[in-house]
Order: structure tokens, then C-alpha cells, then sequence
């Protein structure tokens, strides 16, 4: 199985300093539903892996989370792309849980449930948090140049230190479709 785990705000839409709170906020990033089809295509399955504090922190509830969503599922089925799960951690940076990225529990969470080693599962978002928490949890990352990320242009390896080593640079996420579509099918493996 081919799957990867995706950021959503910043990676898939813009985000938004004040949190994205509600349907009507939820924007997508220009060319990130088609790159979505365009991984579909190819036999990726998409997987959000995505902090919302906004739940613990009180600004919306899960009802609005779950509208955003609605949305979101909506918009990319119109470009004929999909995204198989959304897992969220929904707690405050307070709270210590061990799914809050950058600890890689949401993504240990998506390996258990998919029943894939997350060596073979590239982690792709804009945020630090994402790729630290991905690469924690063993997947290949890659830092997305957009939302949080923007302004950090082709010299981000240099510009953070705490970049995972190997991280892979890519301007969007339509950049990224373009490289991991790109790249060679694996091996198959042998059987024991």
C-alpha cells in the first residue's frame, strides 16, 4: 500500500493566525486539491494528520471541525481526490497528550490503523511540528515551503536547526506530487 501523511493548514489550505474555525474559513491552497488527485491517481492514499487546539483551547467544537471537514471532502471529491482519514489531536499545547505534534502519536496512531512500517509512509507538511513528529515516527520527511514555512524560500535546511536530517525540501504540495510521482516503484518485497 501506498500512503502518505499529510499537514492540513498551510499544506492543503491556508491557514490562518486566528485558527481555521469554521466552513466558511476553510480556503484551499491553490493547486493542493488537484496535487491530492494527482497522488490519487497514482495509487497514493492520503492521510491528514493534523493539530487542532482550537477544540481544547475552546474557540470551536468538534460539530465545526467535523463541517470543515465536510468541506474539505467535498472539495477535493469536485477535482476527483480523496483523503482516506483525518486523524486530529484536539488538546491544548498545555495538556502534555502524546498525540500533539511534534510527538509523533498521531502518526503511530495512522501505522496501527493502516497496518503499514511508517519507514515506507513520506511525511509531507509545512510545519516543523509535522515533520519533526513524522520523522519520529520514522517516516521520510518533507518540509512543504508554504504557510508556516513561506517565508523560509529554498534556504530552510540551513535556516532550521532543528529540521530533521534528510528532510527533503519542496515548494508546495503540488511540488511534492510532482517528486514522489516521479520516483521509482519500489522493489517488491520478498516473502519469509
Amino acid at each position: 500500500m501506498k500512503l502518505l501523511i499529510l499537514d492540513r493548514d498551510g499544506t492543503l489550505n491556508r491557514s490562518r493566525d486566528d485558527k481555521v474555525a469554521s466552513p466558511d474559513e476553510w480556503e484551499p491552497l491553490e493547486g493542493a486539491l488537484e496535487a491530492v488527485a494527482r497522488l490519487n491517481h497514482g495509487g497514493w492514499r492520503v492521510v491528514l494528520a493534523t493539530n487542532q487546539s482550537g477544540i481544547g483551547r475552546g474557540l470551536f467544537d468538534m460539530a465545526s471541525l467535523n463541517a470543515i471537514h465536510v468541506k474539505m471532502h467535498r472539495q477535493l471529491a469536485a477535482v476527483g481526490a480523496r483523503v482516506e482519514a483525518v486523524f486530529i489531536c484536539p488538546h491544548a499545547p498545555e495538556d502534555g497528550c502524546a498525540c500533539r505534534k511534534p510527538a509523533p502519536g498521531l502518526f503511530l496512531q495512522i501505522g496501527a490503523r493502516f497496518g503499514v512500517p511508517l519507514t515506507d509512509v513520506p511525511a509531507a507538511g509545512n510545519s516543523l511540528r509535522h515533520v519533526q513528529a513524522g520523522a519520529a515516527a520514522g517516516c521520510p520527511p518533507h518540509l512543504l515551503l508554504t504557510g508556516l514555512s513561506a517565508h523560509l524560500g529554498d534556504r530552510a535546511a540551513e535556516s532550521i536547526d532543528e529540521l530533521p536530517p534528510g528532510t527533503l525540501l519542496h515548494a508546495d504540495l503540488g511540488a511534492f506530487a510532482d517528486w514522489l510521482l516521479e520516483q521509482p516503484a519500489p522493489a517488491p518485497k520478498a516473502s519469509a
